[in-house]
């Protein structure tokens, strides 16, 4: 959903696709290959997201405003130190702290080959917008951000949501090679449970991040129907974190 141009129509480009997720699949640190797929494959989906988008209250108000989240909101110190504790907000600025990341970081990872470039057009700025909240999604459904079973299930999360084939192309490969690294399918399941869990949420691609930042996150996880990820506890209690992150070369994994 990383627009470089505004077209009214998107050719998939499958061949790079798969060639960026063999890459990713060889070394899950390489993120750049993410949205390398998201280029090739998700663009038919924006438009449709962005009418979407249009038909609700809040979502056609957002859209007449294209507040940029990572660049003016989630970056600006003062709305991240404005959370209480125990609000989404609150829990997306510990995981900053824990994890290292940032917005404008994540913002800067999705254009490393610098084929990206902004451009003022209603479908790139809702392509920056879906990849801008990534991160808060993780706060919601508690996948983590540095493990590739965490990922994998938020990618599949996100292929509910969005319908976006590059999500599906990444959660389908990581869970396939799962089966054959782990000697099992408790990672699979867990992506599998991923995508369930994003056909029963609300659409968060329609809420107001400025609104939801402030709300108790127990009950924005209530209010948007993401309940706890069984299947994705119990692969983390038995697999252990290196076949939790079997893709990570940082992590030194014990099967490749």
């Amino acid at each position: 959903m990383y627009q470089t141009q505004a077209a009214d129509t998107y050719k998939r480009d499958w061949r790079t696709a798969i060639s960026a997720l063999r890459k990713l699949l060889a070394n899950g640190d390489d993120t750049t290959q993410v949205f390398v797929i998201m280029r090739a494959l998700n663009g038919a989906a924006t438009p449709k997201n962005y009418e979407r988008l249009l038909k609700t209250e809040t979502g056609a108000r957002q859209a007449y405003e294209r507040v940029e989240l990572a660049a003016d909101l989630f970056s600006d110190p003062d709305f991240v130190r404005s959370f209480k504790p125990g609000t989404v907000g609150a829990a997306y600025r510990d995981w900053l702290a824990e994890t290292g990341y940032s917005a404008q970081g994540l913002a800067e990872v999705s254009n490393l080959d610098g084929l990206e470039k902004p451009i003022p057009h209603p479908y790139a700025w809702f392509g920056r917008r879906t990849r801008d909240v990534h991160d808060i999604w993780h706060v919601l459904t508690g996948y983590k951000a540095d493990e590739t079973m965490g990922e994998a299930a938020l990618v599949a999360f996100s292929f509910a949501q969005t319908r976006g084939m590059g999500w599906a192309l990444i959660g389908a490969g990581a869970a396939l090679k799962s089966i054959r690294v782990t000697g099992g399918k408790l990672f699979a399941r867990a992506v599998l449970e991923g995508y369930r869990q994003g056909k029963r949420a609300e659409w968060l691609l329609g809420e107001d991040y400025e609104a939801l930042m402030h709300e108790p996150l127990d009950a924005a996880r209530k209010r948007l129907r993401i309940a706890e990820p069984v299947a994705y506890r119990l692969a983390q209690r038995e697999l252990g974190e290196e076949l939790a992150s079997y893709a990570s070369r940082a992590k030194e994994p014990a099967l490749a």
